[in-house]
């Protein structure tokens, strides 16, 4: 980020401020074969805390994305981050039964977060009572970006009942989705139709919640016959009030957010990284509800940036 970037983007952002971090909360979860295993972050600080559910992608766990979750957390959000069954710290054999619905699971784990809040919020040292219910969203990045976006509206093609459920959920009323997923069918590759089916017929004409869609132009995945292009599609596809990041040069980690080591990303570049954190945070301010400021100085300072890292668009 130029410091041009920096300063716009900076505005009404304040100092962090001190976080707690607990983990695992294990919930009780029937018919999933073990408990959810959860970590909640939040501010030390502050009440009515809006909320964020973040869904990880493939094979990470709760403890990945700590540049997006810490930072969200030191400056006011509740996250939330589920170890789905995917995860390499599970170890699901790939014959298991479960493993063809391992997108429904995911999303009933995300669900299942927002049914025990009261119970997540109590785990955590003087976080009861300061919970913002009305202001909840879901973010995720590549595999949990579809699994966020199944929240927002989106509709898979599940691969083993062969219909695509409406599984919006009404107390989402905001989303961020981080190198997602695009159309399905010819537009896949023949390994992503092979082994990922639930890939096979996304539907984005119903994802109505207003989202920011986030993809590198860079972002050359071995899923898609069409390239970077392929990660825009949650944002062109949909309706409603969306914006789209895309960020200059950026591939599948998009700079780093997945974790803070350098083995963790193929492109590490932690200024990318800072202007996502600050980007999303004043977005999710303005989608929530709470202030505009910041996102409006968010997209001036890349519209008037002489070397910006990425643009805004929205509709």
């Amino acid at each position: 980020m130029t410091a041009s970037d920096a300063a716009a983007t900076d505005v009404a952002i304040t100092a962090p401020a001190p976080i707690v971090s607990v983990k695992p909360v294990v919930l009780e979860a029937p018919g999933r074969g073990e408990g959810l295993r959860v970590r909640i972050s939040a501010p030390t600080t502050g009440s009515e805390l809006p909320i964020i559910v973040f869904s990880h992608g493939f094979g990470s766990s709760l403890n990945g994305y700590g540049p997006l979750a810490d930072f969200w957390a030191a400056h006011g959000f509740v996250v939330i981050q589920p170890t789905h069954l995917d995860s390499r710290t599970v170890g699901l054999p790939q014959d298991d039964l479960r493993t063809p619905r391992l997108w429904r699971f995911r999303v009933q784990d995300m669900k299942r977060i927002l049914d025990q809040l009261d119970l997540l919020g109590a785990a955590v040292p003087g976080l009861s009572g300061r919970l913002d219910r009305s202001r909840i969203a879901a973010a995720g990045h590549s595999f949990g970006g579809q699994t966020a976006g199944n929240l927002l509206g989106l509709r898979v093609l599940d691969p083993v009942s062969k219909h695509a459920e409406d599984l919006s959920d009404s107390r989402i009323k905001a989303g961020v989705l981080l190198a997602t997923a695009g159309r399905g069918g010819a537009d896949l590759t023949p390994f992503a139709a092979e082994n990922l089916p639930w890939l096979k017929g996304p539907d984005f004409t119903h994802m109505t919640t207003p989202t920011l869609v986030i993809a590198g132009d860079k972002d050359e995945l071995p899923l898609s016959v069409r390239g970077p292009e392929w990660l825009t599609d949650p944002y062109h596809l949909s309706p409603g009030r969306k914006s789209l990041l895309t960020l200059f040069g950026a591939e599948h980690s998009l700079g780093g957010i997945a974790g803070y080591e350098v083995r963790e990303t193929t492109d590490e570049n932690p200024e990318r990284v800072a202007l996502i954190q600050r980007v999303t945070w004043a977005y999710l301010r303005h989608a929530l509800g709470i202030e505009d400021t910041s996102w409006t100085a968010a997209q001036q300072a890349l519209t008037g940036s002489i070397a910006p890292m990425g643009r805004i668009e929205s509709k």
